[in-house]
């Protein structure tokens, strides 16, 4: 399966077929806008924690056609994945683009910035439609100079000490079951942006090794929870798929490699939410459209630093 590459607008298309999509970032809210948006609600006497309680208290349902359609996602995103690295033509993505702007990647990841773009998978060319959810496909890529893959993926691994090098994304972590190359593991994420939302998270992930300079991972959540009142006596979990719907299900795939003096990390994920309802956008929008990509941008800069200045072990 072809990759291509085509410009557009200083955008990036890559399909299945055409594999992904990068659109420039939208401009920001003017400010009016925004104080509109925040002083409307407290002019009319309702306070923003009692929309932020209003938003957690409306619990929405996963749709059997929404995860249909996820699933259809993931398995041509699946299907790309293995064939690029059966022997494609990119083992990065940055590899794929043109001339002058995979000389710019390269420049800014040597400089020790996160280079990051949003993808698009599509069904023989046309979009795939998600009744009732929004799906989210980004990929990013860093360089962790002087580091061998060894040695990043010893610290990608080390689930149980994940909290000392992702926090304060990463709660809680650990590992669940282990055989090989092969793991299950627990999460507890935190994501904030005016609103909270914390969430319990099973995945199942497994690593491959190509050879002494190559390696990739690919992870799928069997579980996500929704928490309320996290760490506190009054601890709850909503039930999986009547919830918040800020994560209902989340693929990644990760690859390694060893080169110029250095490693090159790549982290592709794809998630599921809930679409946003008109009432609540100016509130739920930059949470659910936004904290993808923050939290991407985020694991790969930790992922750096913690290959750069590894953390004390914790016994």
């Amino acid at each position: 399966m072809a990759c291509t590459v085509k410009p557009e607008g200083g955008a990036m298309m890559l399909t299945h077929g055409v594999r992904g999509l990068s659109l420039p970032r939208p401009p920001q809210r003017p400010l009016r806008g925004l104080l509109a948006a925040i002083l409307t609600p407290l002019l009319l006497g309702v306070g923003l924690g009692e929309i932020q309680a209003a938003s957690a208290a409306s619990p929405v349902s996963l749709r059997h056609a929404t995860m249909a359609a996820f699933e259809r996602y993931v398995a041509l995103t699946d299907a790309r994945n293995e064939a690029e690295l059966r022997g494609g033509p990119a083992f990065l993505w940055v590899d794929a683009l043109p001339e002058e702007r995979r000389a710019e990647a390269y420049a800014a990841m040597k400089r020790g910035d996160v280079v990051i773009e949003t993808l698009e998978t599509r069904d023989e060319g046309k979009p795939i439609h998600c009744p009732g959810g929004l799906i989210h496909h980004w990929v990013g890529s860093v360089f962790i100079p002087g580091a061998t893959l060894a040695q990043t993926l010893a610290l990608v691994e080390d689930y149980d000490q994940h909290t000392q090098v992702y926090a304060p994304y990463e709660l809680r972590s650990k590992i669940l079951e282990r055989d090989g190359s092969r793991f299950q593991v627990s999460f507890r994420f935190l994501r904030k942006k005016i609103i909270t939302v914390v969430l319990d998270t099973v995945f199942d992930i497994d690593y491959h090794t190509a050879d002494a300079t190559h390696a990739w991972s690919r992870g799928r959540t069997v579980s996500v929870r929704q928490i309320e009142d996290h760490d506190t006596p009054h601890e709850s979990a909503l039930p999986e798929g009547e919830d918040g719907g800020y994560l209902w299900g989340m693929v990644t795939y990760w690859r390694f490699l060893e080169q110029d003096g250095g490693t090159y990390v790549q982290s592709e994920s794809v998630s599921l939410t809930r679409t946003v309802p008109a009432a609540l956008a100016w509130l739920v929008d930059p949470f659910i459209k936004e904290i993808p990509r923050e939290s991407l941008e985020a694991i790969l800069k930790d992922t750096r630093k913690g290959v750069l200045h590894p953390p004390a072990p914790q016994s």
